[in-house]
């Protein structure tokens, strides 16, 4: 009986922080028009949110094109479909490597940064100090910070499978010597600007949610103290790339089941 009390509160308290969790996103969505408004704070935050995280993004994208070419050649080659090289490399950027990386870097690089800015305020009492003064800390520190990732999130996607996609094209033709003209005809006749192009976009800002809300949620809901700073940061990477992970196969199942 005392295990099956144990786990009864512990799915109590799950369910109870899920709900807390939606009411919070439903909040933050009442107060995204006072953010539009004024929308320069948006753009200070997507300069803070994504212009400093591009080194890492460009980085990476272009050492995913590295290895990825090489690696698909190997595959290929030994089916003798060496010449589709430039066609498997952009479907598996754009579709799946390029929202997908994208938001894991985000979590860890933006998230974090935003888990730990919001946790301080809370901890320094300026959040307090906010409502003190009759504003809203959503309206005002939350919202703009959130618009801003969600808007950032496609842009560095796009950014990150462009780059790994010239990286491809180096490592093809310069390292390998596959015809540049056969790399990249073959890309314009078999991808879909709606149907691959436009799923990876609509992925990257379903991702952008997902990442900034749980990196705004953390950093508002955390304890006001350095242990639960530091904390909140873990959790929202951990979150953040579970979510990103399990939503990658559902939006996968949804989008590309069928033709």
């Amino acid at each position: 009986m005392n295990l099956l009390a144990a786990l009864g509160a512990r799915a109590l308290r799950v369910l109870q922080g899920w709900g807390h969790g939606a009411l919070f996103f439903l909040d933050l969505i009442r107060v995204l028009p006072q953010a539009l408004r004024r929308f320069g704070l948006v753009v200070v935050q997507m300069h803070a949110i994504g212009n400093r995280s591009l080194v890492i993004i460009l980085a990476s994208g272009l050492a995913v094109g590295f290895v990825l070419a090489l690696q698909m050649y190997y595959a290929l080659v030994t089916y003798g479909a060496a010449e589709s090289l430039g066609l498997v490399v952009n479907l598996t950027l754009v579709r799946e490597l390029g929202p997908v990386v994208t938001a894991l870097l985000f979590a860890g690089r933006a998230g974090t940064s935003l888990t730990a800015e919001i946790g301080l305020m809370k901890a320094g009492e300026q959040l307090a100090a906010m409502e003190l003064m009759a504003i809203d800390p959503r309206a005002r520190v939350l919202a703009p910070r959130f618009l801003a990732g969600v808007l950032s999130m496609p842009l560095l996607a796009a950014l990150f499978s462009s780059i790994g996609i010239l990286g491809a094209w180096l490592v093809a033709v310069g390292l390998i010597g596959i015809d540049g003209g056969n790399f990249w005809s073959i890309q314009q006749n078999g991808v879909d600007v709606w149907r691959d192009v436009g799923n990876g976009i609509v992925k990257s800002a379903v991702f952008g949610v997902i990442c900034t809300f749980v990196a705004l949620y953390q950093g508002y809901e955390t304890e006001a103290t350095p242990e639960g700073v530091a904390y909140a940061t873990t959790r929202t990477v951990v979150m953040s790339s579970l979510a990103v992970l399990g939503m990658d196969f559902i939006l996968t199942a949804l989008m590309f089941s069928t033709r």
